[in-house]
Order: C-alpha cells, then structure tokens, then sequence
C-alpha cells in the first residue's frame, strides 16, 4: 500500500483513503453517491459548529456518566474545539442534499473529529481502534437526533443573524419617514388616487410591516430550540444511558450558551418537523411583504417622466444595452426575485415535511437546504436593500404636491362639508372638463374660498378631522 493512503473497512467492503483527508471511508462513499446539488456540508459552517456542538456536549456527557475515557473525551473535545474556529470545515466534502436522513452528513463530522482526535493525541489518521467515529464519537447518539439538533441548533442562528438584518432595512425606512414627514402626497388604493397623506406615513408603514414581523421570529426560535437529542433513533433513547437525555441538554447549554430545551416526547419530536414548517411559512410571510414593498418602490419611482416618479432610487447601474439613459430599479428587482425563490423553498419544505412516514422523516436534508438558503438569501437582500437602495431615496416633493392638488381624490377631504353627492357631482365635472377640484367648488359656491383653503391644508387632509363644523 502507498503510504500516501489508508485502507478503511465498513459494511460494503473497503477503500483506499488519502491520508491528507480527515474524513473517511463512509464520507468517501456519500460524496460518490450524492452527485446532487454541487454544494457541500462546507458552505454552510453554521451547520458545521452546530453538528460539532452537539458531538462536544455527547462526549462530555458520556464522560460525566463513566462511559467515555477522560484521555479519549478530552480529545473529542479538542476536535470539536478546532471546528468551532472553522479549521478543517473544507473536509465536510457531503452534498448537502442526500438520501439517508443526514446519515451522511453525521458521519462526516464523526470521522473528520475522530481523526483529528487522533492526531491530537499522536495518534495516525484511521486508527479507529483507538478512538472511533460511531463507538466514541457517536456514542449515546443517532443520526436522528444529533441531524436535526444540530439543524435547529444552526437554524437558532441563522434566524437571529436575519432578525438583525430585518432591524437594519426597518430603521432605513424609519429614518426615511421622518426625512418626508412634511412631504404630502396622493395615496392610491387599486392604483388609483384615494386620499392624501404624506410620504413620510407611507415610509414609515414599510417600517413597522418589517419591524412587527422581528417579534414573530423569536416567537418562532423558541420553538426551534425544543430539541430530540437523547432520543437515539426514534425517540425511545435506545443505547443511551437514562440520565443521558437531562445531562446531554445541560452540557449542550454549556457549549452554545444557547436555551435549548429537550422536548416534552422524543418520539413525537424525532418524526415531527412541522416546526420546519412553520419557520418557512413565517419567512415567506416576511420576504412577501418585502417583496410587496419593492413593488411600491417601483412604482413611486416610474417614469421619470411618463410614471408617477414621486421619489427617486439611487442610480447604481445602467439599464439598457439599447436605450441610453435608462436606469433601472435593480435592487427593488432582486429581492423580488428572492421572495419568489422562498415561496418555493416553503412549497418544497411542506412537501417534504409532508411526506415524512412513520417514526422519521427522512427528508431533512432538503428542509434544512431550503431553510438555509432563504434566510441566507433574505439576509444578503434585506442589507443590499437597506444600503443600495433606501438609504439613498430622494424625493420629488413638488410633484408629490402637484399630484395632490391635480387630483380628482381631493374631493374626499371635503366629504363631511359638502356632502357625497355634491363630491360626487364635483369629481365627475373635474373628470370631464379636465379642471381642478378647487376651482369648481368655488365656481358652485359650495364652499368660501376661506373655508376651502382651510379644509385643504395638508395638514388638515392627512389624520381625522371630522368634527362639528362638518354640518351637511
């Protein structure tokens, strides 16, 4: 045998593995086998800690109960450690997406801490009769408690890093809204006009659609943290110790700092993902209204000579190969298209979740991918949205006002003091004859000149103000 590989043996026979590899033979066969997606374990390091929280916690318990060797725990540990600080995660080699229900990727974190154990204490890459990826590494654990303990574990962060990111893109559009709060403008429902308010109330709704939803998010973290680990293979805790299940929840808080919590039923917990599910309904609920946002965005913004352009986007590129000066809005335009992927992402989440049988389900590697990739999309697109897009608005205040005053829907504001009726007759003559609303109240003395410069006071028009003198 070259000294440049190994020989490792499981149930299927035997391989030659490189000794510059940390993994080994069951890793070697899942990366021949899932040719699926082209993205490894190693894209998503948060899934990594995770996976190598849960395996520091085990062997801490295993030692406290007297079943782990403190020179072998110790050094499980260490390994552990060594991936905490992102070392070695390139050995993490499993297609992210894999048959097996994590099987897979468990076991490439059992034999990359085996072997760094090994080399640890001095000892060469393979020697499992010393320290070995499923008797030592996975002792008193499953796949199917330590894959989705340690999804949700990295799961937990994924949400807190887009909480963060959805404060960010709510305080742009907070700080906005007291930029245009003097700015009056036309409010349109079905789109067309309605009644006034000011630009600074429409930003700061964007605001607050955002903003209320952060709340949502750790409501949903904690259900997250309600984990099977101690359940073993279905929830029953078979080959762990009883007192595992207690112990291991409490070294894994020492770990992460993380208010992880066993759940109430492991066997219910170990089949169950409907929180899965209910994680990806909440995100599709953010990025729809997001997305709903930059519609608005886009529209405000048309023209600029032939749309509303009420406001104007930051100019950060060219927008045709053909028409010169066209700019277009680009950044509303890619989160759009990132909302559209987490609506599918949820519909593959639910389906997965759905298909789920018996005391498993096996499609969690799916979930998990869907997961991560829509809050790591949504991150990345709520920040660009904030910095390249809505820190830089401008408005175009005396269109805004121009609009206003040219518009039909300005004869709602005089609603209480002239009747429907009249508004009615009003709007249906400034429509026809293509004249103001103002002028043709006067015209039919409905109102004194006084009286409507008074009632058509932005000011006026842009909160409740029904009161006695609205006598009709």
């Amino acid at each position: 045998m070259d000294n440049n590989f190994r020989i490792e043996y499981d149930l299927l026979g035997e391989k030659e593995i490189s000794n510059d590899c940390y993994y080994g033979i069951q890793t070697l066969r899942a990366k021949d086998n899932f040719n699926i997606s082209g993205v490894p374990l190693s894209n998503f390091p948060k899934l990594i800690i995770a996976l190598a929280q849960v395996k520091k916690a085990s062997a801490l318990a295993n030692y406290e109960l007297g079943l782990l060797d403190e020179k072998i725990c110790f050094a499980i540990c260490s390994a552990c450690d060594e991936l905490f600080v992102k070392k070695y995660h390139s050995e993490f080699i499993v297609d992210v997406i894999q048959g097996g229900a994590g099987t897979s990727t468990n076991m490439n974190a059992n034999e990359v801490i085996a072997n760094i154990a090994l080399e640890l204490i001095g000892e060469k890459k393979g020697s499992y009769e010393i320290i070995h990826p499923n008797n030592h590494v996975n002792m008193s654990q499953s796949t199917n408690d330590v894959y989705p303990t340690a999804v949700r574990l990295a799961l937990y962060e994924y949400l807190s890093k887009l909480q963060n990111k959805m404060e960010v893109l709510s305080e742009s559009f907070l700080n906005k809204s007291k930029e245009f709060e003097n700015i009056i403008k036309m409010g349109r429902t079905q789109l067309q006009d309605a009644v006034p308010m000011t630009l600074g109330q429409e930003f700061k709704a964007f605001s607050l659609m955002i903003s209320d939803d952060i709340n949502v998010i750790e409501l949903v973290k904690e259900l997250v943290a309600q984990m099977n680990l101690g359940g073993t293979a279905i929830g029953t805790g078979i080959n762990a110790d009883p007192l595992y299940p207690s112990l291991v929840k409490e070294k894994l808080h020492e770990v992460t700092q993380k208010p992880f919590i066993t759940a109430c039923d492991l066997v219910q917990a170990t089949q169950d993902t409907s929180t899965f599910v209910l994680v990806s309904g909440s995100l599709k609920s953010i990025v729809t209204k997001v997305s709903k946002i930059c519609n608005d965005l886009r529209l405000l913004s048309s023209g600029p000579r032939a749309g509303i352009n009420e406001i104007n986007l930051p100019k950060m590129q060219p927008g045709s190969s053909i028409m010169p000066g066209k700019v277009n809005p680009v950044i509303p335009e890619v989160v759009n298209q990132v909302a559209f992927q987490v609506i599918g992402h949820d519909t593959t989440i639910t389906m997965a979740s759905e298909g789920g049988q018996l005391q498993l389900n096996v499609f969690e590697p799916i979930i998990a991918y869907n997961l991560f990739q829509s809050i790591s999309m949504m991150c990345n697109a709520f920040e660009t949205l904030a910095f390249k897009c809505i820190d830089g608005i401008t408005a175009n205040e005396q269109i805004c006002k121009d609009l206003v005053l040219n518009s039909i829907g300005l004869v709602t504001a005089l609603n209480p003091y002239i009747g429907y009726s009249n508004a009615t007759k009003v709007a249906k003559e400034a429509l026809e004859t293509n004249r103001s609303v103002y002028d043709i109240v006067l015209e039919k003395e409905l109102l004194t000149k006084a009286q409507l410069d008074e009632y058509l006071k932005p000011e006026n028009m842009i909160h409740p103000t029904y009161s006695k003198e609205c006598k009709i």
